[in-house]
Order: C-alpha cells, then structure tokens, then sequence
C-alpha cells in the first residue's frame, strides 16, 4: 500500500505523555485561571479543592481516603509514598517495565531497605502476582505504560493484609477501573488520561496508609516535598488544597477543565469505554494484519491507554532494518501530521506506541490504522 489514504486522524496528537487533550480545547479554557494571585487566597485554595472534589465524586473514592495535590507529577507522588511509608516491613515490588524497575531500584538502592523482593518480568509479560504476600507491603504500577501490560484485577491482593499497597496508578487513573477497597496509596498525573498539563501529582491514601504514616517515623531524612506528617499527625491542609509547594493555577485551570469534560462524557465509566473502543480499533487492525502484534503476551493484560506493538515475525525485515522500522515510520507519521510521537518508549522492545486514552476520538483512531499500513509499505520497500 504505497498510496497514501484519502482520510487524515483530525488530531495526530497520539503520545503516551502529556497526551492528547481533551477534544475541542482550545487555550479559551483557561480564562478564568488565577493568575498573579496567591494559591493560598481564598480563591486559589476553593480552585485547589474543586480538583480534589471532583475527583472524588468522578472516581468514587471513599469518603474516608485523603486525596492530595503535590509536586513533581506522578513520579514525585510515588517518591512520597516510597518514603514516607515502607520500612516497617518488608515489601515486594512488582516490574515488568521501566518505571516499576526504577522503583525497585530506588527502593533498594536509595533507601537501602534490607528486606525486599523483587518480582520482575520480561517486557510483554506479567510477574508472578502470587508471590506477593499479605503481610509485606507491595508496591506496583497498574499499567505499565512503557510495555503496554496491566494487571487485569486486583483478585491477587488479599482482603485481609496487613501490608499496605503501594499502586502507581499513572495511565490507569481515569481509564481502567480501580478497587479503592484493595489500594493503600494511589497515585497518578494530570498529563495521562486527562489530557491536563505535568508537573503536578495525586496521591490518595486510606485509612491504614494514614495509619502508617501516624505512627511510623522513616530512618532517613525526609525533604520538605515528601513532608505529610508534623508531630506525628496528618498534615491535614495538604488533603484539602493546601498544597506544600506553590502549583500553577494555569494547570489547575486546566485539570478543572478537563475534570469537568470527564464528566461530561460519563464519568470514570466513560472515559473508560472511550479509551476501550480505541483499544477495539488497534485489536481489530492487528488480528487483520500478519506483520505487527502486541508487546504484551496475554490479551487480558492489553492496556486501554499506552497501546504497546511490536514487528511480527511474518515481517520479512532483518537486522538493522528491522530493528529501527518503527523509528523510521514514526518519522513518516510524524511528517506526515498523521500521528505524532507513536515511537515505542526508549528502553522498551522496538516497536509503536499509540496513546488510546479518553481524550482521543475512536474516529481518529480508527484513520490512524491505514496509515500504518502506509508507513509500513514505505520502509519495507527501502528495506
């Protein structure tokens, strides 16, 4: 198929983070943003609140779980979990791709706690989820955004532990439907499925994460931004808008608007069969085409969001030729303005990445698909 297709995605924007945003935004939504005014005002903490409520009400969080802004996007929320809470016993972590490897390692090589397992796998694949146990904290990635892997349920995790559950949530967080019954801390970013702007974290915590944090002082020092605790108690301002560092009210405009849109389309239960029916797109092309397949192995593990594709073996290329083919039609998207930054991820397995969360249109979806194939003809006939 070297003709290119009549119909172009209205919006090539299919990046796994900061995705899309939100269909139909323009910088118009940003108006009533509170700009050269302190975030601590009135005004500024009712906005920082709002989030919070909103988010509350769109995932049906617990009532009796925290829910906080704070700094450094979702990986400074798991920094913040990591050590703020682990020591008191010992902990599994659970990789199976890039940032759930950095975790481990943090863990271990950071906080150098003694007692810890690490229950890796392959890219493509799960680890073992039986080999956690109920008396030990875990600490996992719902869905692992570089593999294109999540954990289908949360059936492993045992009602009655005594460990708490550490879960970065990031990419699954308003597409995958989450058991706040089975979750200690969550945590996850604006820029994934919201489609808002970085830099900003969620945490959630129940009771017993709260617990913890009470009545467990970590052995190291702990910086300022990591802080959720003085004398002993809950520091209870950062859980309804008082934040510990100063946030940009532009991106908390931003997160108000695309909240508001989560809701507009249905809520959590919305936004995840909008992120499913572009899943079904992709699953429905690749079962009509010999030369690609998905990274992950087991198709209960298919994540909605950071859809993860690899070369098949049916794909006559070799070597280098093969090795650098996804590169090489991302590049002829990317020029194309057909779909931007769909490379797999830099230390995963050669192959595309294409954001399928709730803010892309299962219409722009599906025009993607015709190009690939296009893309695919280009670089086979170079070889």
């Amino acid at each position: 198929m070297t003709q290119k297709p009549d119909t172009r995605p209205a919006n090539p924007n299919f990046s796994s983070g900061p995705c899309a945003k939100r269909p139909g935004w323009s910088p118009d939504a940003l108006k009533d943003a509170l700009v050269g005014r302190s975030h601590r005002s009135g005004p500024g903490k009712a906005k920082l609140k709002e989030v919070i409520d909103r988010t509350r009400a769109i995932l049906d969080i617990p009532a009796d779980y925290r829910i906080g802004i704070v700094p450094a996007s979702d990986t400074g929320a798991v920094e913040m979990a990591l050590w703020s809470l682990l020591g008191p016993r010992g902990v599994d972590m659970l990789a199976w791709e890039s940032f759930g490897k950095t975790w481990v390692s943090d863990v271990i090589k950071q906080l150098k706690l003694s007692d810890v397992q690490a229950i890796e796998a392959d890219y493509g694949l799960l680890p073992d989820l039986t080999k956690t146990a109920k008396d030990r904290d875990i600490v996992f990635t719902w869905n692992g955004t570089t593999s294109g892997v999540r954990v289908p349920n949360a059936d492993w995790i045992a009602e009655d532990r005594s460990g708490l559950t550490i879960c970065d949530a990031t990419s699954a967080a308003f597409a995958m439907s989450l058991p706040w019954d089975k979750l200690d801390v969550t945590t996850w970013s604006w820029q994934k499925v919201l489609g808002g702007e970085g830099a900003h974290g969620m945490i959630v915590l129940s009771p017993r994460a709260v617990e913890r944090l009470e009545t467990h002082t970590p052995a190291w020092p702990m910086p300022k931004i990591f802080r959720m605790t003085k004398g002993g108690e809950l520091i209870d301002g950062i859980f309804v808008g008082e934040t510990i560092n100063t946030p940009s009210m532009l991106c908390v405009e931003d997160a108000l608007d695309a909240l508001r849109w989560a809701e507009s389309v249905g809520g959590a239960q919305g936004m995840i069969d909008r992120s499913q029916a572009n899943l079904a797109v992709i699953q429905d092309w690749v079962e009509m085409t010999d030369w690609i397949e998905f990274l992950p192995v087991d198709p209960a593990t298919y994540s909605n969001t950071s859809i993860c594709l690899k070369l098949s073996d049916l794909c006559p290329l070799e070597g280098e030729a093969r090795a650098t083919a996804p590169k090489r039609m991302a590049s002829l998207l990317d020029k194309e303005n057909v779909a931007k930054d769909i490379n797999g991820y830099r230390d995963a397995p050669a192959g595309l990445r294409i954001w399928g969360g709730a803010t892309v249109e299962a219409s722009d979806t599906t025009a993607l698909m015709p190009w690939l194939d296009w893309a695919y003809a280009m670089i086979t006939k170079e070889g």
